[in-house]
């Protein structure tokens, strides 16, 4: 843990009545509330390494269970606990975007760990998803709480980003699909408004499925937000030229990105906001598409459908746009926008075949992590594989290990052969998949680091 200047800190340090872990008899295990309602969770084991690992959970819709959570599952608890490290979490006191209750109920929960257990040797902050968004936040404006970092499968492109992101295809389908209907695609009432636009925007994408021209158009959605051709374990792989296959695949990533994020996740976030962060003005759809990796599919389907996709490129360009409103860009830039500034190792780690948050999102973080002149301290791995977050337990204890690696030698040491190999001794039944990757670009960067982009 570095070390603190502030006399409140080393008060703490001296009043610790409890802080030789590694010495308890039995193993800890603490539940309880924070003073904002969020629930804790700790477990400690009797031979503790002096490490803590504070980990941040992914995004919970509202309405669904809320609970504490201090690893991404049982199987990495149990091998954490095994090893030694105390591991704690939080449930964050309110569900949906919630960013800004999330990062200080984990300091909250770090906080009463250290009351409770004694300083740590070291504190890393990980976590998965949006708990990658929580865990960046953590390293980025509250560097002197941490040792380092650890982002899986995390959205590292920033809030802003992620919702221009995320309106995109969701245009493209209205345009294409459902030309002069009124269906709003932000500034929603309230929830009821948003799931009868996605229903109505739904049975579109539906429809459209069943007709080669439909199948184009959704590709074309798809390419707009990088979703790959293979995207979730229980899919079939399709072959590099097989576009149907690749089509049939993202229409399974698209129905889920209307059903969710493009509408119910983004009225609990316009909600917070106080508008809507997200636009669509200025941007050109031809150059976006032509820089999508994807955009082959899209020039085959769109050829073996008789369809002219400079027409329909034409008619997105034309179509009216969507405006933010600047008070709510203004919130999401202060709470859920990165300035790339790190000043201790994080490394991220992403799925190459991940729908739900595109693999370019970790080129969103290292254009801004190279402009705040951080580069050298963010490493990202690859794994090949479809899913969501779809690690084994050795490719994430690897990944954990390789970052302490970083912090015990001042190196990185991140290649896929190493990081195979940290993964097989952690899981030697299954086999890992880190590969040599680069990802795409990010279609819409957004980030404090580049001035350019700071203005719907």
């Amino acid at each position: 843990m570095k070390t603190r200047t502030c006399l409140a800190a080393l008060t703490l340090a001296l009043s610790a009545a409890t802080a030789l872990p590694a010495h308890a008899a039995t193993d800890a295990h603490l539940e309880g509330h924070l003073p904002s309602g969020a629930t804790y969770l700790m477990d400690v084991p009797a031979g503790w390494n002096g490490t803590v690992l504070l980990y941040s959970h992914g995004y919970t819709p509202a309405g669904v269970p809320n609970p504490a959570r201090n690893t991404p599952g049982p199987d990495s608890r149990t091998k954490l606990l095994a090893e030694g490290y105390a591991l704690i979490g939080s449930s964050y006191a309110t569900t949906g975007w919630a960013v800004t209750d999330a990062v200080p109920d984990q300091l909250a929960t770090l906080d009463l760990f250290t009351r409770r257990f004694g300083p740590a040797r070291r504190t890393l902050a990980w976590g998965t998803s949006y708990g990658g968004l929580v865990t960046t936040t953590l390293a980025e404006r509250h560097a002197a709480r941490f040792d380092g970092s650890l982002s899986m499968c995390g959205l590292v492109q920033g809030g802003i980003a992620n919702w221009n992101s995320t309106l995109d295809p969701a245009f493209a389908l209205r345009t294409l699909l459902a030309p002069g209907a009124d269906i709003p695609l932000t500034g929603f009432a309230d929830q009821s408004a948003a799931t009868a636009a996605a229903r109505a925007l739904g049975s579109k994408v539906t429809e459209a499925q069943q007709t080669a021209p439909g199948r184009a158009r959704i590709a074309l959605a798809a390419a707009l937000h990088d979703i790959p051709g293979y995207n979730d374990p229980a899919q079939t792989e399709p072959g590099p030229r097989d576009w149907d296959g690749q089509e049939a695949n993202q229409y399974a990533a698209v129905t889920g990105l209307v059903r969710l994020p493009a509408f119910s996740w983004r009225q609990e976030a316009e909600s917070r906001a106080g508008g809507s962060m997200s636009w669509n003005t200025g941007v050109d759809y031809t150059v976006m598409l032509s820089r999508s990796p994807l955009y082959k599919e899209v020039k085959e389907l769109y050829k073996e459908a008789g369809l002219s996709l400079r027409t329909d490129l034409t008619a997105l360009n034309r179509a009216p746009r969507i405006g933010a409103d600047p008070a709510a860009v203004r919130w999401m830039r202060r709470t859920s926008v990165f300035t790339g500034r790190l000043t201790d190792p994080q490394l991220d780690i992403h799925t190459t075949g991940d729908g739900l948050i595109p693999v370019p999102a970790e080129s969103a973080y290292r254009r801004a992590a190279t402009a705040a002149g951080s580069g050298a301290l963010l490493s990202q791995a690859y794994v090949d594989g479809p899913g969501h977050c779809a690690f084994t337990t050795g490719e994430m204890l690897g990944a954990l290990h390789a970052l302490e690696h970083r912090l015990d030698t001042g190196r990185w040491d991140t290649s896929p052969a190493t990081l195979n190999s940290r993964a097989r001794r952690e899981d030697p039944a299954t086999a890992p998949r880190y590969v040599g990757y680069r990802p795409a670009a990010y279609p819409r960067p957004y980030d404090l680091a580049h001035p350019g982009d700071t203005r719907p």
